[in-house]
């Protein structure tokens, strides 16, 4: 790749990279190196140390990474022939290079040289000029990692960094980063009493009764959303034979994300635990025969799926094993594709502002290495999809090969209050998965067609946008969406009687709402309902009973005085209708 191709943060984190392992061998001369690329925001580097280090060995590694910034060294490439770069790498008993050398065709090697000691490393580049041009980084943690990414091989050492062009950018992504480490959805989730995991389903969700009421209520809004819309719901058997997922290609690009049953009385046929939905859903289209005049067809599936995931991807609600796509299959004719794209990405768009979820940007993917289908369908797709989004006069990066196995895609990337990206909605065009099961309709003319597939989904997963959300709001909930939307402090024994009365009413309304009257002193009740964040405290005593009002008291207010609680139904009822993220009061 040319170095004018690509930008010069980029080619800094990789230059850093590259000063890391050099900063390494200096230190410690009989480690063995692995790969180091530039990353979002920063660099790593794989490494097989002959002893193992710790994060506290860091600051000194970071500290002879400077020493080499200061002196300023040039990179210079140079190019060895194969025998040379493997008499080379014998001779440092650089086994991973080796490693890479015999996976790679070329018949010569790209290498970078820097350093008093002329440190090598085998690398396409780009990189800077001179270690000197290097400006802000740190070294941040340190993981495992399998070589190649394979559990197979020998577990490595990956130490991250981050590298900014200023100080003034690398203090503002720390800081961003402490306060992600704050809102961090498995620490909220475990103080809220939410979900936990357990080594007994690892990479599964164990949800709690405040927060399955917080996912249901997630689940509500959808299909509020997608019935207004005209999606019809389905739901799809867990388990599917592998017929099924021979004939929609899952069996040969996905098999190692799959998990596999068989039967005790027919130990050759074989089941498998759905990793998509979209098989189930066009066995339903398939079922009856459809006219033109009933396109487009919508159907919305909150279908949960199993994926292998290898235990160091495994991440909290954002990366699980078992979760739900928020599915949605739309079958039409070719004339009706923009159309129906234009109305998802409407309704994304619309799903996200109500979360206060801020658009980044729109990633148009094209097609994968691994993939099925003719050249000619996947133009056609990857045609239609581009004219329709500029059409809608739509920002979009190209992100080359990263499609679906059976068609292209664009995938929304939001922004969080942290500054975070995230990517949710993905709308995905298929020409290929209607031929594989011999989908069709009756055209005008009374002839079978095939239908165009869509594939969508807004949310992503429940269990990751709910992650996301947890962050975003740093566990503090909107009132629409709060598992405990009131709960209500007694005084005193004597008002007990009138708390419950309060709640009665409330609950009437449609109300999530308690009454808090733990044998503990009321501040230390108002205390543990505040970091529970439940939206509003409702504390009453003679006062109130005798007025028949409440003292309100919003998450993380002080107390805003006495209210009628018809009058504060009035207000809670617009806040849930207005699903404002703020409080009126």
């Amino acid at each position: 790749m040319k170095k004018e191709d690509v930008s010069k943060v980029e080619r800094m984190r990789h230059t850093l990279s590259h000063v890391l392992a050099q900063a390494v061998l200096n230190l410690y001369p009989k480690t063995k190196l692995g790969i180091g690329p530039a990353i979002e925001n920063g660099f790593y580097y794989d490494f097989e140390f002959s002893e193992p280090i710790t994060e506290e060995e860091l600051p000194k590694i970071e500290e002879e990474m400077r020493k080499i910034i200061k002196k300023n060294f040039p990179l210079k490439q140079e190019y060895k022939s194969r025998e040379e770069a493997i008499k080379y790498f014998k001779g440092k008993k650089q086994t991973y290079k080796l490693d890479l050398i015999k996976e790679i065709p070329d018949k010569k090697f790209s290498f970078y040289v820097s350093g008093e000691n002329n440190f090598v490393d085998l690398c396409r580049g780009p990189h800077l000029n001179s270690t000197g041009e290097i400006k802000a980084f740190k070294l941040t943690r340190i993981a495992g990692a399998y070589w190649k990414g394979d559990e197979k091989n020998q577990m490595l050492t990956r130490i991250y960094g981050i590298g900014f062009e200023t100080e003034k950018e690398l203090r503002k992504y720390e800081q961003m980063m402490e306060e992600a480490a704050k809102r961090d959805h498995r620490k909220l989730g475990k103080n809220l009493d939410l979900f936990s995991f357990h080594e007994e389903g690892p990479g599964f969700v164990f949800w709690h009764p405040r927060g399955l009421k917080l996912r249901e209520n997630l689940i509500k809004y959808w299909k509020e959303v997608h019935e207004r819309e005209g999606y019809e719901e389905i739901k799809t058997p867990t388990l599917l034979a592998m017929c099924a997922w021979d004939r929609s290609g899952h069996t040969e690009t996905f098999l190692d994300k799959m998990f596999l049953a068989k039967t005790h009385d027919d130990k050759d046929l074989c089941y498998a635990l759905k990793p998509m939905n979209c098989d189930g859903g066009m066995l339903i289209f398939k079922s009856k025969q459809v006219s033109y005049k009933n396109l487009p067809i919508r159907m919305g599936e909150l279908g949960t799926v199993y994926r292998y995931e290898r235990d160091g991807e495994i991440h909290g609600l954002m990366r699980a094993r078992e979760f739900t796509q928020d599915d949605a299959h739309i079958y039409c004719t070719p004339e009706q594709i923009k159309d129906e794209f234009k109305r998802v990405i409407k309704l994304a768009l619309e799903v996200y502002k109500t979360f206060q979820l801020e658009l980044s940007h729109i990633e148009f993917s094209t097609r994968p290495e691994k993939s099925i289908g003719s050249d000619e369908i996947w133009q056609k797709a990857e045609t239609t999809i581009q004219e329709t989004i500029e059409e809608e006069k739509i920002k979009y990066q190209v992100n080359e090969g990263d499609g679906a196995f059976y068609g292209p895609k664009l995938d929304f990337h939001l922004k969080d209050s942290v500054g975070r990206t995230w990517q949710c909605a993905t709308i995905q065009l298929d020409f290929a998965q209607p031929e594989n099961f011999d989908l069709n309709y009756i055209n005008e003319q009374g002839e079978k067609v095939r239908p165009v597939m869509i594939h969508r989904t807004i949310y992503g997963s429940l269990e990751r946008f709910l992650g996301i959300l947890i962050e975003h709001y740093a566990g503090k909930l909107p009132l629409w969406l709060a598992p405990d939307q009131i709960v209500i402090v007694p005084i005193a024994q004597r008002h007990l009687e009138y708390a419950n009365t309060v709640a009665n009413k409330l609950k009437e309304k449609g109300l999530s709402c308690g009454v808090n009257y733990e044998n503990e002193t009321m501040q230390s009740r108002i205390r543990q309902s505040e970091l529970m964040k439940i939206p509003y405290i409702l504390v009453v005593g003679d006062k109130e009973e005798e007025t028949q009002t409440v003292s309100i008291r919003p998450a993380g207010k002080k107390e805003l005085g006495i209210m009628k609680v018809e009058e504060l139904l009035k207000i809670l009822k617009e806040e849930l209708s207005s699903k404002s993220k703020e409080s009126p009061l």
